[in-house]
This record gives C-alpha cells, structure tokens and sequence, in this order.
C-alpha cells in the first residue's frame, strides 16, 4: 500500500525521473536513506516499473500517429493469444488495449510517412489470421500527451 509520502515521491519522479535522490529527499522532507528506500520499494513492488526518456515523435522522424481499430474474425483463446502476440510484437504499434463492445483491439500506431503506413497495413496488420477488419483514424492535433497519473487530493 501507497502511503501519502509515496504518492508525493512518485508525482515528483513522474516529473522528472533523472531528480537526484538528494534532491528528491530534499523535496519531501526526508533524509536520503529513508527516501533511497522508499524508491527501491516502489521499483521492488512494480508500483514503479521502468525509468524511460520520451522522445519527440515528430524531431525522431514519425511523422504519422494513428489510431488503429481492429476487429477478429473468431474468438478463440488460441487465436486471441496468437493475435496479441503479433500486434504486441509490432514496432510501430506503442499501445495496444483489448476492448469490449465491437472494437476488439485498439492500437496506437506510429510510422514515418504514409508509405510506411501502407507497408505496415498491407504486410505487417493483413499477415495475422483472424483478423476480419482494420480501421484508421489519424491523428490531426494532440492536445494533451500524459504519462502522468495525478493521485486524488484530500479536500
């Protein structure tokens, strides 16, 4: 279990995951030792599960980002796990959630140029058996890109 200390060491490394653990003790208010080993607990735990850089899509060369809905023709456990297993493989696929409702699998992709785009539709998303019906939508405008969960405040 988060206590409120936690939560308040885990906002500020979402800001910034390179915060030295001086300065982080600092900000929190607690000596180096005890606050060292409330992150090594949060890591240990899986509360924390990577450190990662996020990069600029378009300054890398991605120029295009859609969403990707995909439909599956059967329902069988051996053919979902088949399925998941190659959209998860999938270098240009970043998200990839199962759904209820109509919509089985909805994907983030991200790709160079259209070009790129059409190659991966064609050889990459056509290639999976079981898969009835593709449909993209692109990404225009983002307006709001967070990895940050924002924890409930007492009022």
């Amino acid at each position: 279990m988060i206590d409120d200390t936690d939560k308040r060491i885990l906002t500020l490394l979402q800001d910034n995951g390179r915060i030295t653990n001086s300065k982080l003790a600092q900000k929190i208010g607690l000596s180096p030792p005890a606050v060292l080993e409330r992150v090594r607990r949060l890591e240990s735990s899986g509360v924390i599960n990577k450190y990662v850089a996020i990069l600029d899509r378009k300054q890398t060369g991605f120029g295009i980002q859609t969403i990707v809905m995909v439909c599956v023709s059967h329902h069988q456990i051996a053919s979902l796990e088949n399925i998941i297993e190659r959209l998860t493989g999938m270098d240009e696929v970043l998200e990839c959630h199962q759904l209820t409702g109509e919509v089985d699998f909805l994907l983030k992709v991200v790709v160079e140029n259209m070009d790129s785009y059409t190659d991966f539709v064609n050889n990459k998303l056509s290639g999976i058996p079981g898969i009835q019906n593709v449909k993209t939508s692109f990404i225009l405008k983002t307006m709001k890109n967070s990895t940050s969960l924002k924890f409930p405040t007492d009022t």
